[in-house]
């Protein structure tokens, strides 16, 4: 059986699985799971184009890193087989973790897990599967490999993972101010004393990085028609874990229904539920929430027909934190509306906060190497824009309410 396949997409053209594990690790179900799970949630509701998976978004990371491999070699940095097959798997594994709907499940379906935790259970068990063979991975994967910059090309603040999905983004929403040359970037590496850095002559790229990941958030993932929808979502799954553990039943499907019945966290993760977890994806709680936009719970039925049929809530954002007697006022007439209780009422009312930080200035940065061999971080290098500000997170506070006037 040929296994170096060839995929043709959109936004890279022709990418070549580099050898016979890439390929048996993409065919496993573990992996063609995230052809059912979304790269940006529920942000199609804003962005129609926006159906991309985490499939998707696996793949090109791949291409990305063969690119850099490729590219840091040549300048003569040495990276053995090993350690290049390894780099591979963990980033076509950074993600397999993602639960339904990407992040709206880690404060849902489990309790408090990190999509990276879980990834990481399921690079284990896949290690065992495979006799051995991801071992490196793992440890590269969890920043334990001596080599840093290879953990910096898997999780840094310009890593294969941003550099893919920024792009990839930008080009199924169509925002075009998201838009990165990710390739241009990938020839301006380099790695010093086991770091990774940028030569000089990137900056302007890494400038632009920096300020269209500022943008996309803005934008994108925090735009505020997103926020509310996966703010409902949240609360569907949190109120259909309320109404089971009361002992209604609730029409789902059995993976679905074992994580409504049980409080699920990391120590919990046995081989069972990890095949468990493996079987759910989108299309489950979709499913789920066609089913329940007719159940007799208010709450239920109402939050299930609003993400349905996008009918959702009205969202105001602030640069101020909400004050109590706004949110008092608009639960107070909700409740006189629908003669339901508080604890129902907030369901529909509620408010809380979101933070951009483009840059952070504290973490392992990115670092330019100038032609003297100065090595610098960009924040200090760059002499166009003031990056320091794009260093200091940003907060906005919003509130959700229904649509009816108060």
């Amino acid at each position: 059986m040929n296994k170096l396949k060839i995929l043709n997409d959109p936004i890279y053209g022709f990418i070549t699985i580099p050898n016979s594990l890439i390929f048996d690790l993409i065919q496993h179900k573990y992996f063609q799971r995230l052809r059912r799970v979304t790269q940006m949630g529920l942000s199609y509701m804003v962005y129609p184009g926006a159906h991309h998976t985490r499939f998707h978004h696996a793949i090109g990371c791949v291409h990305l890193m063969q690119q850099a491999v490729k590219v840091l070699r040549f300048k003569g940095v040495n990276i053995n087989n090993e350690e290049e097959n390894a780099l591979y798997i963990a980033i076509l594994l950074h993600d397999i973790g993602h639960g339904p709907f990407s992040h709206a499940m880690e404060h849902s379906i489990v309790n408090n897990i990190s999509h990276e935790e879980i990834s990481l259970l399921f690079m284990e068990r896949l290690n065992k599967e495979f006799n051995g063979s991801l071992t490196l991975a793992i440890e590269i994967f969890k920043g334990n490999y001596h080599r840093k910059f290879m953990y910096q090309l898997i999780s840094g603040q310009f890593d294969m993972d941003r550099a893919d999905y920024l792009k990839r983004d930008s080009f199924y929403t169509g925002v075009a101010e998201g838009h990165v040359n990710s390739e241009r970037l990938i020839t301006m590496l380099n790695a010093v004393d086991d770091k990774l850095v940028v030569e000089e002559k990137g900056i302007y790229s890494v400038e632009k990085f920096i300020i269209a990941r500022r943008l996309m958030y803005w934008q994108v993932y925090l735009h505020k028609t997103g926020i509310v929808a996966e703010q409902l979502l949240i609360r569907v799954l949190k109120r259909a874990k309320e109404l089971t553990l009361k002992g209604i039943k609730l029409e789902a499907s059995l993976p679905l229904q074992y994580f409504l019945n049980h409080s699920i966290s990391i120590d919990d993760f046995n081989n069972d539920i990890l095949n468990l977890f493996s079987q759910l994806d989108d299309f489950d709680i979709i499913s789920a929430m066609k089913a329940w936009q007719y159940h007799n719970d208010f709450v239920l039925s109402n939050i299930c027909e609003m993400i349905i049929n996008r009918n959702l809530l009205k969202i105001k954002i602030k640069n101020k934190p909400i004050k109590n007697q706004s949110l008092e006022k608009q639960i107070l007439a909700f409740i006189q509306t629908h003669n339901i209780s508080r604890a129902e009422a907030e369901y529909f009312v509620f408010s809380g906060s979101i933070s951009n930080q483009a840059y952070q200035l504290k973490q392992q940065g990115i670092n330019i190497l100038h032609k003297s061999g100065k090595i610098e971080d960009i924040v200090k290098a760059s002499d166009q824009l003031n990056l320091k500000a794009l260093s200091k997170p940003v907060t906005k506070y919003y509130i959700c309410y229904p649509k009816v006037k108060v």
